[in-house]
């Protein structure tokens, strides 16, 4: 694992997975961290150098205090130029969608392609937001096991989520806290989609739980360069690790037609 230190001082850790073709950023979800995407390097890391990057908060990266996902965009953007990387390809599965989108705007030139999967443009909806705060608050407070099961089955379905949970019972309260924050404050920025000329394939799991499809087919509608939406029978919401087999060729065959 290497890690980047922002010129503003923030430590980034990320996963370089090599090989000589045409780069790809792998951006996890919320609560996960680059082994999300242990499916898709086998799957495909022969055909493409592979980056999974462990954003602010997560894994081995740290959060000093309050972020956002243009923040995240920044500390990715600060992987590829110390890896001397132009330009890349960008694949995020739900939080790692709205920072993939975030790069987009902000440095179009460096985003080759997007695959956005299981995410949504749109801000989170009032209640939804106020529930996942309390939430926090009650994780907090209370310790995780009165609420992580239930967190486990929105985010992975039926999905077998013990190595994960494990995981997330390790997780500091403040660093719960900044990063829930992030997550369910962050502004829409679906009016603004228009502006990324790149291609596009957006992935949904019709068993997503977390955003509806409708979130999907509003980013393919909005993104001018956007291949027809692909829905997944019963995928979850972190559908390329719970339906990676589903989601794989339809991201190798997208990637080798645009890099």
């Amino acid at each position: 694992m290497g890690t980047v230190t922002t010129d503003g001082g923030q430590p980034v850790s990320y996963v370089d997975h090599g090989g000589d073709g045409p780069a790809v950023v792998l951006l996890h979800s919320f609560l996960m961290d680059a082994t999300m995407w242990a499916p898709q390097v086998e799957a495909f890391g022969d055909a493409f150098r592979l980056i999974a990057v462990d954003e602010r908060g997560h894994g081995q990266t740290p959060a000093n205090g309050p972020f956002d996902h243009w923040d995240v965009a920044k500390d990715v953007l600060a992987v590829l130029d110390d890896l001397g990387i132009a330009s890349a390809a960008v694949v995020g599965t739900s939080q790692g969608g709205f920072v993939a989108l975030r790069m987009a705007l902000l440095a179009p030139q460096r985003v080759t392609a997007l695959g956005l999967l299981g995410t949504s443009a749109e801000p989170e909806d009032e209640q939804i937001a106020a529930a996942y705060h309390q939430l926090a608050e009650v994780w907090i407070a209370q310790g995780p096991d009165t609420v992580i099961d239930a967190v486990a089955k929105i985010c992975l379905g039926d999905y077998d989520a013990s190595e994960w949970t494990a995981k997330w019972r390790e997780i500091e309260g403040e660093r719960l806290r900044l990063i829930m924050n992030a997550l369910v404050d962050r502004e829409g920025v679906l009016v603004r989609l228009g502006e990324i000329r790149q291609p596009a394939l957006v992935l949904h799991g019709t068993a997503d739980v977390a955003y509806a499809v409708a979130r999907a087919e509003e980013i393919v509608a909005a993104l001018p360069n956007a291949e027809p939406l692909v829905t997944v029978e019963d995928g979850a919401h972190f559908l390329s690790l719970t339906h990676a087999d589903d989601v794989n060729p339809h991201l190798r065959r997208f990637l080798s037609a645009h890099l």
